[in-house]
């Protein structure tokens, strides 16, 4: 009697398809749409499993991590964040690798009433509010900064900031019309060019490339790498492509 209860109980597991497993993907606010998109398709690739996509400022998204959040992908805006990661121990010996890269932008509103031609009309008392990522935890704001205090505009411009929580946040500002301009990436303002226009590319010391790896922590690392993997394919790189992003 044991054995034929042991024998149910094994042909029984054996058609128990295999527990569903949920991703979670933290990324960076600028890569909503793309991945978004990209989402269903791996889905679609990988039956029964599903992405959590966790969006947000590349900085509250490591401090997600340092706290022991439940992560299983990582995406950076920029390297910092990531370096960080990689310095504490959060992320897979391994896994990190560059996947896209993008332009950071000087961007107004489609009826500029400020009348904004270059950076060197923020300046003017006519301007009097522009939009920027936190520096301190959002890489568009960081980049920004970088740029304007090489330029020697730091100083002089500071008063005028209007701080978003993320380049969403300031590309919210621009839509709304609530600032005269903003720095956020090319691919934001490509989203939303019917109401913001851009001025401009602003050169920067670093280009801006977006690192992505597998979390130490992560119980699903083979399922992890095979997202990494979907980006590097035709189908992961047509989107981002489509997104406005480059190859890194």
């Amino acid at each position: 009697m044991k054995r034929l209860i042991l024998s149910c109980f094994l042909a029984l597991n054996m058609v128990i398809p295999a527990q569903a497993v949920e991703l979670t993907v933290s990324a960076a606010a600028s890569l909503t749409d793309a991945f978004n998109e990209i989402k269903p398709l791996f889905e679609a690739a990988h039956p029964g499993n599903t992405l959590v996509m966790n969006f947000a400022a590349s900085g509250p998204l490591y401090k997600q991590i340092e706290q022991g959040a439940p992560v299983d992908v990582f995406a950076s805006a920029n390297q910092k964040w990531m370096n960080e990661a990689e310095k504490k121990g959060f992320v897979a010996a391994g896994t990190r690798k560059d996947f896209a890269a993008n332009a950071l932008v000087l961007a107004v509103p489609a009826d500029n009433p400020a009348k904004i031609r270059s950076t060197a009309d923020l300046e003017k008392k006519g301007v009097q509010r522009i939009a920027l990522g936190t520096p301190e935890t959002v890489p568009a704001g960081q980049y920004a900064k970088q740029a304007l205090v090489k330029a020697g505009k730091w100083d002089a411009l500071a008063p005028k900031f209007i701080y978003g929580e993320s380049v969403r946040q300031v590309l919210d500002y621009l839509v709304r019309g609530e600032v005269d301009a903003g720095f956020v990436y090319a691919t934001d303002a490509a989203k939303e060019r019917e109401k913001v226009n851009v001025l401009s590319e602003i050169e920067l010391e670093q280009p801006v490339t977006y690192p992505i790896a597998v979390i130490a922590d992560s119980t699903h690392k083979d399922l992890a790498l095979s997202f990494l993997d979907f980006l590097d394919r035709d189908k992961g790189q047509a989107i981002l492509s489509k997104w406005g992003f480059k190859k890194p």
